[in-house]
């Protein structure tokens, strides 16, 4: 009588069953909740990288050209072929992180109206996260939205 009794003290409860489902659960669930914003966080730093490139080819760009950035939207043009391997068709190098297109390069001063577009003005600073104008016709700036909050501004120096 004493065998079948150890025999049945073996094994789990159902109480311990459920109690590991339910930890195994939260832990799931804190996963998937933490993963959407790690994934949107290396998306923004994608595009802080990106608008980095876009200042250091604007650098090449001027050094080729006596000091100008481009100063109108057919520079721009020029600059975005040439410079960035931006295609209008989607293929070149130069493409917004979540969608994978091209971004969408904007001139003038302003904020993007949404993530995928830049903005980008001669003849401009940055103030924090927003373009201003400048007596410098030889600065630019470049500014970017971000998924996660606000926007990525930076000047040409």
């Amino acid at each position: 009588m004493n065998v079948q009794q150890k025999n049945k003290e073996k094994g789990f409860t159902i109480i311990e069953v459920v109690l590991v489902l339910a930890i195994a659960g939260l832990i799931f669930l804190m996963v998937f909740i933490a993963l959407p914003a790690l994934q949107r966080s290396q998306r923004d730093t994608q595009r802080r990288d990106d608008v980095s490139k876009f200042v250091s080819q604007l650098s090449s760009y001027a050094t080729n050209n006596r000091g100008k950035v481009p100063a109108n939207a057919t520079d721009l043009s020029t600059f975005k072929s040439s410079y960035l391997k931006w295609k209008s068709d989607d293929s070149g190098e130069f493409n917004d992180p979540t969608t994978g297109n091209g971004y969408n390069i904007n001139y003038g001063i302003g904020q993007p109206s949404a993530t995928g577009d830049i903005n980008y003005a001669a003849g401009a600073t940055c103030d924090g996260e927003t373009m201003k104008s400048s007596t410098n016709a030889r600065e630019a700036a470049v500014v970017v939205r971000l998924e996660g909050s606000g926007y990525f501004c930076t000047t040409n120096k």
